[in-house]
């Protein structure tokens, strides 16, 4: 059985929320001054270490089950997950990259991936994680 393609307006409503999130995140990054510095080879990697250091702050978070220190009515998970993303935004827009479509073709792409199929996950030896 061939998955579902995901639906036209379902792929326009991701396409249009991510590419809005990629132009206001990176007009907020630039207005902050997260882009003053000239843009080197060692940008981009810098910028993939800010996000990682971001997934590392939401795993701390969610291992000891805490509350955000900035946000305190949400849990840090959530807090830090969202600044993994604004960090994601702001980089895909300044490298001029269209994660909305990229996203919309991986997440289909997946649903045809054997090892993303329920009963070859539930194998032996089948991705757990």
């Amino acid at each position: 059985m061939t998955p579902q393609r995901i639906e036209t307006n379902t792929r326009i409503t991701i396409i249009n929320g991510i590419e809005t999130l990629t132009v206001v995140a990176h007009e907020a990054s630039k207005e902050a001054g997260w882009w003053d510095e000239e843009f080197t080879t060692e940008t981009v990697p810098a910028k993939l270490c800010l996000i990682h250091s971001e997934v590392s702050e939401a795993m701390e978070g969610y291992r000891k089950d805490l509350p955000d220190d900035k946000l305190t009515h949400r849990d840090m998970v959530e807090v830090e997950l969202a600044d993994v993303l604004i960090r994601v935004a702001d980089l895909a827009e300044r490298l001029g990259l269209d994660l909305g479509r990229a996203i919309v073709e991986k997440m289909e792409y997946n649903r045809t991936r054997e090892d993303h199929k329920r009963e070859n996950r539930a194998k032996a030896g089948g991705q757990k994680i």
